[in-house]
């Protein structure tokens, strides 16, 4: 290839060194520079370079990076000297005359600068050479060199939009964080009196809306307008990139009024202080199962159909779980699409990071969020229930006696519940470390044999982390059990064992009895203890979510009230209009003994 180039060049202009030499040091510049911007990511083999000639044509190049510079210069060269010829040509159309047939252009000099105005030695490798704030010189223009700066690869804003609720947009960047991410909102012009929308000549006219935040929370007065998001990429070092702007496919929508959590905000207004921890468990109901006929006419018919749409309730979960001002906030049944696109987005704009464990044969599962400034993620430990129960030995007394038993065995199996186990660390105390496991386990009325068994094994891989890879450090257990306090599951948490005479053993009757003494080392207590409902829909209501603790190392200092009686029946029963599923989140405050 560098034989090729060198031919092309002498028909060119004699030879390389024509363009390539003519100076060690830069030249004063002419006016303002050009970009050159270079995008390079040490786990990609090539980089790629963007810029524009100065005859107007963009271009963009992919280079190796272990190739050495005077080739990418060379190129550039070509390039160079075909955009001139090109240039050439049309000028002559237009004269309708020109010089003698075969004029070639001559190929421009070409050199890359450092920083300090050095000339870069051409064998010096690609990566090496394409520095933030080097020189590119193509004949007397100069471009100053922006390597990987910031960029906005995706930004969206929700379908939909209610007053009094949080807009989160989400954001994705390369070289870049959301939190150095410049914002400013902007909202359309209210119509004249005559009807007519203001506009410009390019569409709807624009007013600023909002102070530059990244959340923007619309007021009632702006219902029936459209919003506009305009984003500047930065990334923290005073280094921003170019704005990209979205506007809303709809208009802001009146709000439900007043919801099942607005009571209960009154008591977290505030992040907890150090040393303390506010924690949240709350099955948020995937949409995978909302959005069924089964649902609207059988489980849900007393909802309204639009209070179960996904927009709506997604717009409800956002001001509820950001107003809770949580620590941790351990979810079920949250879909993947969820998670990646309304959630993530959402909480990292309220300083929480989340991590996500599906189901494999679902598309929902679980999802821990923990405080940025509270606490660093040092480990994952997710398992799959049945996939442990066959290939890890810690399991395999377990797996042994459930092979007694292989109609239950088999049940077991089939189910793809999960268990996701995170180890965070205080950012502000390194000693302090917490496990923090969440679970959602078998659903089905007469499973308590299965649940039990599920239980087992997680409680078994969480005292593995707990006590034989960190010793000796605290758990706290979330998540939607499915066990009301009267079951073999929730006796067997609490008080540390469970008799293979337990009624649970036979809960799918005789020819499913599955019995085994179950024990564990923990001693953990339900922070919430125990309340009449944390479910709550047309044909059940029961205790099924828990917070447990281990009580040698964490006290409750407050659990927050669950909505009264009437706030949740308000519209006879959940979901509804003003709370997002058919469970209730669980809140307290925690602190170290």
């Amino acid at each position: 290839m560098w034989r090729r180039l060198r031919s092309a060049l002498r028909r060119l202009r004699g030879s390389p060194a024509a363009f390539l030499a003519g100076g060690g040091r830069l030249p004063a510049a002419r006016g303002a520079m050009e970009r050159a911007v270079v995008r390079c990511v040490p786990s990609e083999p090539k980089l790629s370079l963007r810029f524009v000639l100065p005859d107007g044509s963009a271009r963009h190049m992919q280079r190796d990076q272990a190739e050495p510079l005077g080739r990418a210069l060379a190129r550039i060269a070509t390039n160079a000297a075909k955009g001139r010829a090109k240039a050439a040509k049309k000028s002559k159309k237009a004269r309708a005359e020109g010089g003698p047939a075969g004029e070639v252009a001559a190929a421009p000099a070409v050199r890359l600068f450092s920083r300090d105005g050095e000339a870069v030695a051409e064998e010096v490798p690609n990566a090496a050479a394409w520095q933030d704030g080097a020189v590119l010189q193509i004949g007397e223009a100069q471009y100053r060199v922006e390597r990987n700066p910031p960029a906005l690869t995706e930004l969206q804003l929700p379908r939909s939009l209610l007053a009094g609720f949080p807009v989160c947009p989400k954001v994705s960047a390369e070289f870049a964080a959301p939190q150095h991410c410049l914002f400013r909102w902007y909202r359309e012009q209210r119509p004249a009196a005559g009807g007519e929308a203001a506009a410009g000549a390019d569409g709807p006219a624009w007013v600023e809306a909002a102070a530059a935040e990244r959340v923007f929370t619309p007021s009632n007065a702006l219902v029936g307008l459209r919003l506009k998001l305009r984003c500047t990429p930065g990334d923290g070092a005073q280094r921003y990139g170019p704005p990209r702007e979205v506007e809303s496919s709809g208009p802001v929508e009146a709000g439900p009024g007043a919801c099942t959590f607005d009571c209960r905000h009154l008591y977290t207004k505030k992040v907890c202080g150090e040393g303390s921890v506010r924690a949240v468990s709350y099955n948020i109901l995937a949409d995978t199962y909302a959005q069924t006929e089964f649902s609207r006419t059988v489980l849900y018919p007393y909802c309204a159909p639009y209070a179960l749409e996904l927009d709506y309730r997604q717009n409800l979960l956002k001001k509820e779980l950001a107003g809770y001002s949580a620590d941790l906030i351990c979810l079920q049944e949250v879909d993947k699409s969820v998670f990646v696109d309304s959630l993530a987005p959402a909480l990292d704009a309220f300083g929480l990071e989340g991590l996500f464990k599906i189901k494999e044969k679902q598309h929902e599962g679980l999802a821990t969020f923990y405080r940025r400034d509270k606490f660093s993620l040092l480990s994952q430990h997710d398992i799959a229930f049945s996939e442990a129960l066959l290939s890890d030995p810690l399991h395999k007394e377990l797996c042994d006696k459930l092979a007694k038993y292989p109609l239950v065995q088999e049940k077991v199996l089939q189910r793809s519940s999960v268990l996701q186990v995170s180890v965070l660390q205080s950012t502000t105390d390194p000693s302090r470390k917490i496990c923090v496991a969440n679970t959602h386990l078998y659903w089905h009325p007469k499973g308590g044999n299965i649940r039990l068994i599920q239980i087992a094994v997680a409680l078994s891989h969480i005292k593995h982390v707990a006590w034989d890879l960190y010793p000796s450090i605290p758990i706290i257990f979330c998540g939607d059990f499915n066990s009301t306090p009267s079951s073999g599951t929730y006796s067997f948490i609490n008080s540390g064992g469970i008799a293979e005479d337990h009624e649970d053993w036979v809960s799918n009757g005789e020819e499913e009895r599955c019995s085994m003494p179950l024990s564990h080392p923990f001693k953990l207590l339900s922070a919430c203890g125990e309340p009449a409902y944390t479910n709550y829909v047309g044909g059940f209501h029961g205790c099924l979510d828990y917070i447990f603790i281990d009580k040698n190392a964490l006290e409750v200092e407050q659990v927050i009230p669950l909505p009264s009686h009437e706030e949740v029946t308000t519209h006879q029963a959940l979901p509804s209009v003003s709370h997002p599923s058919d469970h209730i989140a669980l809140i307290c405050d925690l602190k170290w003994k």
